[in-house]
């Protein structure tokens, strides 16, 4: 049999060399654009309709539970007692222990050293109301117990709150007066808690993202084309969720009392059709003054009420219900996926809305408040809040969720 002759090994060699390098360059020249990953094909982003690649479908599944939740306690210390339904004498706490399990796929528990590590140097911040504030705080106290306790803070900015994972450093002497930088093999977990965190989660509060002012007799105006008021906090920030659907379609009372576009007054407004509009001004900032190749921003669907029968729908309620075969789609999220759909920067659009809907157990009810054994006898008595929710609880999956899209 004759041998290969030397030239074809040459041959072969070069080819492979060049594959090589060639692979190496490209991947080189797209680390700028290192926000938008490959796993970012598997999130739910509308803007991309013919995506082939397969992707986990999230918002799909069911309620498992699992003995080994929550991830914290109750006595977490960036909680407020709104949400501390344990301490505040709910009996039960199996709504503590109930996972999302997607169907066909799965999202994993949340690690605070993998996040920390992640986000190192990166400043996350929720915006939107009091809902996404419940979230900010389920965040926090994800993390909270792997930061000691002298290396985190909380400050305060306007209408802002940054929990603050504090700089950490560790340096070893070296010749004359100089340090250096310790740098030897060590586990994952000591070089999270060895890195200069240098990162933020943060909370600003703008429940309608437009601007909401006083003015004529002390009238309540909604400017649906103005935006900055609000919008300038968000500047310079890494990872950007929003949320607002609720102050659009207040039941009980409506949140403004006119709305303004331009110099024009509508007294009487369509709340959706006004919600449309607002969220157009809100994408045109977005498209105007933020790189995608330096800000991931993600909008989260808004989060179910089980507020029926004057609030005590959510009442004594100790499990989640069963799947929906046809789940309500509310109206908000039409609104807001239309909008998406005309965007220019890709905004990933995380829908916890009908998974949050099987979760009537999951809300304070009138557990929103201390309870004492008194108070119990007549419970009628007390508003029950079937909005917001009890943390540990159903917020930390959404984190999960969130954690997994980064």
């Amino acid at each position: 049999m004759t041998k290969p002759s030397s030239s074809l090994f040459l041959i072969f060699f070069v080819a492979l060399s060049f594959n090589f390098f060639h692979s190496n360059s490209s991947e080189f020249n797209l680390e700028d654009l290192s926000w938008l990953s490959e796993m970012d094909q598997e999130v739910n982003m509308v803007q991309n309709q013919h995506a082939s690649r397969r992707r986990c479908d999230f918002t799909s599944g069911e309620w498992v539970f699992d003995q080994s939740y929550p991830l914290y306690d109750s006595s977490c210390p960036y909680l407020t007692t709104a949400v501390t339904c344990k301490l505040n004498g709910r009996p039960d706490s199996d709504y503590e222990k109930w996972r999302w399990m997607p169907h066909g796929c799965s999202i994993p528990r949340f690690d605070a050293l993998d996040f920390l590590g992640r986000m190192r140097r990166k400043r996350i911040m929720l915006v939107g109301d009091s809902i996404m504030r419940n979230q900010w705080e389920s965040l926090v106290c994800l993390v909270h117990s792997v930061i000691p306790t002298a290396r985190r803070t909380v400050t305060y900015n306007g209408p802002s709150m940054a929990f603050h994972a504090l700089v950490m450093k560790l340096k070893i002497p070296t010749s004359g007066t100089r340090t250096s930088t310790l740098t030897v093999m060590l586990t994952p977990k000591m070089k999270c808690l060895l890195q200069d965190y240098e990162m933020s989660i943060e909370f600003s509060w703008a429940p309608l993202l437009v601007e909401l002012k006083k003015g004529f007799g002390g009238k309540r105006i909604l400017h649906l084309d103005l935006i900055e008021e609000n919008a300038k906090y968000w500047r310079g920030v890494d990872v950007l969720v929003f949320d607002s659907a609720h102050w659009w379609t207040h039941s009980d009372k409506s949140s403004w009392d006119l709305t303004m576009e331009g110099n024009t007054v509508f007294r009487n407004s369509n709340p959706m059709v006004a919600y449309e509009k607002g969220l157009f001004t809100w994408a045109k900032w977005v498209d105007l003054n933020l790189d995608p190749r330096k800000t991931r921003v993600i909008f989260r669907s808004m989060s179910p009420r089980h507020n029926r029968g004057n609030g005590w729908k959510c009442f004594n309620q100790k499990e989640p219900l069963g799947s929906a075969s046809q789940p309500h789609v509310p109206e908000q999220l039409l609104v807001l996926q239309g909008v998406l759909r005309r965007m220019r920067f890709p905004v990933y659009l995380q829908d916890i809305t009908a998974m949050s809907a099987l979760r009537r157990d999951g809300h304070p009810s009138v557990y929103a408040r201390a309870m004492g054994e008194e108070n119990k006898q007549h419970l009628k008595d007390y508003s029950s809040d079937c909005s917001h929710w009890c943390l540990p609880g159903v917020p930390d999956i959404w984190n999960e969720m969130f954690s997994a899209l980064l």
